[in-house]
């Protein structure tokens, strides 16, 4: 856990927050020295890239860009507490360094590629999680949470031995009670005698939900022990936290947005994470740079649904994957979901 708080936390002064950005191919990838000139960049959400989660989702979309299309990707750091204008900071400087797409990542960037896009008409701009603002060049990418969280409620309630499982929500905003609703009807629609304990970690404007593994943790801990044998957190690195509880204490544990059992932030819990509900965010960030490239750029909103394998459940877990009659139940559910048979909601 000390690796990804470090990583979290890491750019939190204020200079970081202006210029706080990184070539990507002085990072993890050395794409960017071989760049044929384009540029895409991505400004990360609360908790940066190392959350083993959301970020790290869009910058695996970013970095396979890189090797495809041989352009240079910047990554820009968010810093702690920060504002509207921070981010408008933020997202000027990226434009004007000739970054093409530029990316948002998260709902909270909503405000801010309102206000900058309009300067910048030649620019495509990405948001992530959010449809209230649009725009000429602006590419909302968002996605149907909530019937990746319903598999995971049927999941839940399959392999739930206690009769309790429990939801944690980093921040109760309208975003992560789409988490919360698809899968509270997930269990409900398949045991409808399993209890569901819902918890939100912060309320807005504090959106520190999203970027403490230890109020995740203390949140797991404290359904375990009221009897929850299965938790699922819809929380960013907070999340880590929670998956960490129910490991230790042989809990199952549902990731979400990357396949965190495939996380090696999260090696040491992995045999404890049953799932994880997946989010294509790499594949958002990786389409709309390509579709900057070919010339065509994607705007408007470009939604990922089950039906186009833009969210989905994990079978990285052999124990999961085991499970016949689990999945089958799944399988099951995301079928009469895409023909129509069920309809998620979509608030609780």
């Amino acid at each position: 856990m000390r690796r990804i708080t470090r990583i979290a936390t890491a750019g939190i002064a204020s200079a970081a927050l202006a210029l706080g950005v990184t070539a990507c191919g002085n990072d993890k990838s050395d794409a960017g020295s071989d760049s044929n000139g384009g540029k895409a960049a991505i400004a990360y959400d609360i908790g940066g890239r190392g959350d083993q989660s959301f970020n790290d989702a869009a910058y695996a979309g970013l970095e396979k860009a890189q090797k495809d299309f041989e352009i240079k990707g910047t990554e820009a750091q968010p810093s702690e507490g920060e504002g509207d204008p921070d981010k408008v900071q933020r997202l000027t400087s990226l434009a004007r360094a000739g970054n093409n797409p530029v990316i948002g990542v998260g709902f909270a960037y909503a405000p801010a590629i309102a206000e900058v896009a309009p300067k910048f008409p030649d620019t495509t701009f990405g948001l992530i999680d959010d449809t209230s603002k649009t725009g000429k060049n602006i590419a909302n990418l968002v996605f149907n949470e909530e019937q990746g969280s319903y598999l995971a409620g049927v999941a839940a309630a399959k392999v739930t031995k206690s009769k309790t499982v429990g939801f944690i929500g980093g921040v109760e905003t309208p975003l992560i009670k789409k988490f919360e609703a698809g899968f509270v009807q997930g269990v409900k629609d398949t045991n409808k005698d399993v209890n569901v304990k819902v918890q939100y970690l912060t309320q807005p404007p504090d959106f520190g939900g999203f970027s403490k593994p230890d109020l995740g943790k203390a949140a797991a801990q404290g359904q375990i022990d009221a009897g929850a044998d299965v938790i699922y957190a819809a929380a960013g690195l907070a999340g880590s936290g929670s998956i960490e509880a129910a490991a230790n204490a042989k809990k199952w544990a549902i990731g979400v947005d990357s396949d965190q059992y495939e996380q090696s932030g999260l090696a040491a819990y992995k045999d404890y994470i049953l799932t994880s509900v997946t989010k294509d965010v790499s594949g958002a960030v990786y389409n709309l740079i390509k579709s900057v490239e070919d010339g065509k750029p994607q705007t408007g909103e470009i939604r990922y649904g089950l039906d186009k394998d833009g969210v989905g459940l994990a079978m990285s877990n052999p124990k999961f994957t085991e499970m016949k009659d689990v999945i089958a139940a799944v399988d099951t559910a995301k079928a009469d979901i895409i023909a129509g048979k069920i309809t998620v909601k979509t608030a609780p």
